[in-house]
């Protein structure tokens, strides 16, 4: 078979395109577009594979698909089948909340259709907080690889075949990407499933296509090996810009997946700078195959296969067993790091590299060497014994895996809260936001209510069951006349009965998975509905940080005529609690109209008040929560 050039500089790519996905699942709000390391890697297939394949077509007139396969399916599958029982074999010793669905998620990673189920089954890659989040949601990438992979040879056969000149393969490969660039874009902007369009093959092709396209006009093997220096010089120019480019857009805010830009052009301009500077790297002229060739980058370019696999199952699996993240954030992602690289290198010595190049043959004395009893090493006997524990261990998972619960009890009942929660409040906000419509007259002033709730206190008693939960029958009074609108996530959510029950003149408005982002949108909708009440309370912050910057703006959304309360964080095995708090209580010196709910110091030492994830609160941690929060309110409530 034809081959071209070996390029050291793309193992610099593949490095720096796995730190940036590895960045961005530690931290993905501050390497916001770490994710763009996916289509580095899909655009370096589209061109290596699609110039093998031109080479082989002009050299020798076809293309040898057996062997191409083959050499495919012995680099991928024995990691990954590695990775697979391995991480079943795991989860059935120490998690076993994740085994339902393990024999679905291994079938469709084996047969190259994972990104299909993660669509149907509603898996999303951008929840940060899910109290089963999957240690596999990252290999959707290699299932559209390997699609391409498969498909490929095919399409550039009938390409070669009938389309008979460059020219004309060149712009039906562009066009084909265009088209499904434009298909993200629709999809986005008609409001499909965002997991749906991320996944899609369909939807992701134009990275895999614009690296074949420029296999077409910029085969690496065709590449002029002399040009003039003004030449090379806007070469290396040109990479410096690209790389700038990639680089601003890793950190850059605009690229956050869960909004609007990456969707409607943002990826793709992401994946052309990529193209340009894959070109630019593989040219003989330009310095930049150099500049990304040194000892780390080719290290880590060499096993960015195997980090890229197990990086997010040790994280998840890493995760689940620390109890205060938040605490030693820094230390602890170091070790997470630090077990990556070392199970990636385990992999690459012990079955990435042998594997690539196993015969039958070689198999056959390997297998009796292990039965050789003149043998004095016992060292590949242990290797083997390990292999087959894992191999049963796994197995026995995935094969008792469609008769586990998706949830455990607590999460179920969660789920189950959350849900009739959210039903109901949806219905009474729909009754309050009428009566609030037609309403101008202002209600009696705060002295007047106040000797109000005392008196109804002794002869009127409402929610007696709370006040064992630290609050008193005055306040409880009093929080029956606050107006007052909430915007939440799950756990307010989860406790968003006893809120209204407390306060029945609150709007509620709490949802699973929310961001902060969520919430300007929710105010100015209020604002619009002349709704929004005096008093808002804000209980976002689970789910990932914030910059200052868009509390200032939420603030101001809000505006200073407003009383805004704001309850902090207990989430302890996310690094983000003590960041968002921390924001949170430096808020609170800057502006004279927000209040802090502590809710974290409250609950600290209560962990009783919790589920297993230790954030949110069971129903009895729930009217803890419900009745500090009321607390607070009432004490700075604007009546």
């Amino acid at each position: 078979m034809a081959k071209n050039r070996f390029i050291t500089g793309y193992s610099g790519l593949r490095a720096l395109a796995v730190i940036g996905v590895i960045l961005y699942h530690l931290d993905p709000n501050t390497f916001v577009g770490g994710y763009l390391g996916v289509p580095i890697f899909f655009v370096l297939s589209g061109y290596l594979v699609t110039c093998q394949m031109l080479k082989a077509y002009d050299d020798h007139g076809f293309f040898d698909n057996k062997n191409f396969y083959l050499k495919r399916l012995k680099k991928l599958y024995p990691t990954l089948i590695a990775l697979l029982w391995l991480c079943a074999a795991y989860i059935f010793v120490f998690q076993r909340n994740l085994l339902a669905k393990l024999s679905q998620i291994v079938i469709t990673n084996l047969l190259n259709v994972y990104n299909f189920w993660q669509i149907l089954n509603g898996q999303s890659y951008f929840e940060r907080f899910a109290a089963n989040e999957s240690p596999f949601v990252h290999l959707w990438t290699m299932s559209i690889n390997g699609q391409f992979y498969f498909l490929w040879p095919l399409v550039i056969f009938l390409l070669v075949k009938f389309s008979k000149k460059r020219e004309n393969t060149f712009w039906i490969l562009f066009s084909v990407s265009m088209l499904s660039a434009l298909e993200m874009a629709i999809m986005y902007k008609t409001g499909v499933d965002l997991n749906r369009i991320y996944y899609g093959t369909d939807t992701r092709f134009f990275s895999l296509g614009l690296g074949a396209s420029l296999a077409v006009i910029w085969p690496m093997d065709k590449l002029k090996a002399k040009i003039e220096r003004i030449d090379a010089n806007l070469l290396d120019v040109s990479g410096l810009i690209s790389l700038l480019a990639m680089i601003f857009l890793f950190f850059s805010p605009l690229m956050n997946p869960e909004n609007a830009f990456p969707y409607y052009g943002g990826m793709l301009l992401f994946t052309v700078f990529t193209v340009l500077l894959v070109g630019i790297i593989a040219h003989p002229c330009s310095h930049w195959n150099n500049w990304l060739t040194n000892p780390l980058f080719n290290w880590i370019g060499s096993r960015s296969y195997g980090i890229y696999l197990y990086q997010f199952p040790v994280m998840i699996f890493f995760e689940d067993k620390v109890t205060n993240m938040a605490d030693h954030v820094l230390l602890y992602h170091l070790i997470e790091i630090c077990l990556i690289l070392i199970l990636s290198e385990m992999s690459y010595r012990v079955i990435e590299k042998p594997l690539s190049k196993v015969t039958w043959a070689k198999t056959k004395n390997y297998l009796d060497s292990l039965f050789d009893k003149t043998r004095e090493s016992n060292a590949p006997r242990i290797k083997a014994v390990i292999a087959c524990l894992i191999f049963v261990i796994g197995s026995v998972a995935i094969l008792v895996s469609p008769t586990a619960r998706a949830e455990d009890y607590n999460k179920s009942q969660l789920a189950q809260r959350i849900s009739a929660n959210q039903q109901r409040q949806s219905r009474e906000n729909k009754t309050l936001i009428a009566k609030l419509k037609k309403s101008n007259t202002k209600g009696p002033r705060a002295a007047k209510l106040i000797a109000q709730a005392k008196r109804s206190a002794k002869k009127h008693p409402v929610n007696k069951s709370f006040k064992k939960f630290g609050i008193s029958q005055v306040d409880l009074q009093l929080a029956h006349q606050v107006p007052l609108t909430a915007i939440g996530d799950s756990v307010m959510a989860g406790s968003s009965n006893d809120l209204a029950k407390l306060m029945p003149k609150a709007v509620i408005d709490a949802a699973v998975s929310r961001q902060l982002s969520v919430a300007f949108g929710l105010i100015n909708q209020y604002k619009l509905q002349k709704v929004l009440a005096n008093n808002v309370l804000i209980a976002l912050g689970t789910n990932g940080p914030f910059p200052m910057s868009d509390l200032d703006h939420l603030m101001t959304e809000i505006g200073p005529k407003r009383q805004v309360f704001w309850v902090n964080t207990h989430v302890p095995n996310k690094p983000w609690q003590n960041q968002v708090n921390k924001t949170l209580q430096t808020a609170a010196k800057r502006y004279h109209n927000l209040t802090v709910i502590n809710w974290y110091n409250h609950s600290q030492a209560h962990s009783n008040w919790f589920y297993e994830d230790q954030t949110h609160p069971t129903p009895v941690g729930s009217k803890y929560y419900s009745a500090f929060i009321v607390k607070t309110i009432v004490e700075h409530a604007k009546f």
